[in-house]
């Protein structure tokens, strides 16, 4: 199962789909075969790893995720077990999409041996994000803030540019790279003009771009920056969050990086709608009103906003702190 995570982790973070990983054994517990998801419209794992193999009969399927039991734009990979004469399967955490769930439940009615939940806590944090967006039915969102250590995003007479140092700033460009949709609120369009691309240390655009979408009532100037980028620009014309999320993932949004000012990320603390926080730290110190948050409805310190730092990493003279609610949205 360690291997068929690694596999899967050759896949694409973005998109649709989750990454997915297969190893199938013979009888005496060889690998005969591998397999993982290359993106939405490709061969599934499953799939991928019995192309490679004459026969699969009595072979054990070992797969990260429950093979899904619906016909998208492949067929279901349950058919495809069957089909090849595979006589177990062993899976990690189960699909909790409302279509494509049922895979073991198919197994089983066919005779095969089916076995669940074999490193499932690695492979549900390594699927996270999927997991998370496919049980909500939103995208999964990342807040990400950049402030002095005393928590100000910008100079008294709001200059923010550049509080954090280049390491961390290209930290950003992969951070944005890694999600299908980059959201800013129309306040930063205005104020900042951003260009909202991933870019590489040389300034190059990197292959993979956020979609940038606009939240807010007020339309956008037309001669931003924005109406430039590779991908176009998307404006929503509301501030509604949740019907805006829901929205963006019948549209196959499945990871959101907010980066639009406290105004914006205030919003989305407020609503509970906050699943990681990338939050970085550089060692100055600004004063002033101009906080990185502001109003998310505590009014007293035993409602604050309780969070689990997950993560520490120093980036030049920053820290990069990664964080995400102690109590996970949708348990």
């Amino acid at each position: 199962m360690r291997r068929a995570l690694e596999l899967a982790a050759h896949g694409p973070a973005t998109g649709v789909n989750p990454q997915v990983g297969c190893v199938l054994l013979d009888a005496t517990g060889t690998v005969v075969a591998e397999g993982w998801h290359r993106g939405s419209g490709t061969p599934h794992a499953e799939v991928d790893a019995l192309s490679k193999v004459d026969t699969a009969v009595g072979l054990t399927a070992v797969v990260t995720l429950e093979p899904c039991n619906h016909t998208g734009r492949t067929g279901p990979c349950s058919e495809a077990l069957v089909t090849a004469g595979v006589e177990r399967v062993v899976y990690a955490v189960s699909d909790p999409g409302p279509t494509s769930a049922g895979g073991a439940a198919r197994l089983r009615d066919a005779g095969l041996d089916v076995i669940a939940g074999v490193l499932a806590a690695e492979a549900t944090e390594f699927q996270r994000a999927w997991l998370l967006a496919t049980k909500l039915g939103r995208p999964f969102v990342t807040v990400k803030w950049a402030s002095s250590l005393d928590g100000r995003a910008a100079a008294a007479d709001g200059s923010s540019q550049w509080i954090t140092g280049t390491a961390s700033r290209q930290r950003v460009h992969e951070q944005r790279a890694a999600n299908d949709a980059i959201l800013v609120g129309t306040g930063t369009v205005f104020d900042d003009d951003p260009s909202l691309t991933a870019r590489g240390d040389a300034g190059e655009l990197l292959a993979e771009q956020p979609l940038p979408i606009v939240i807010g009532e007020r339309q956008i100037p037309g001669t931003a920056k924005l109406w430039d980028h590779p991908r176009g620009v998307l404006e929503t014309g509301s501030r509604n969050l949740e019907e805006i999320l829901t929205w963006l993932f019948e549209q196959g949004i499945r990871r959101a990086f907010v980066e639009g000012g406290p105004t914006l990320a205030s919003a989305f603390v407020a609503a509970g709608l906050v699943d990681e926080y990338l939050i970085y730290l550089a060692p100055k110190l600004l004063g002033g009103d101009r906080l990185a948050i502001g109003d998310i409805g505590v009014t007293h310190v035993g409602d604050a906003r309780e969070l689990r730092i997950t993560a520490v990493e120093h980036l030049g003279n920053d820290i990069l702190l990664v964080a995400r609610p102690m109590t996970e949205a949708g348990h």
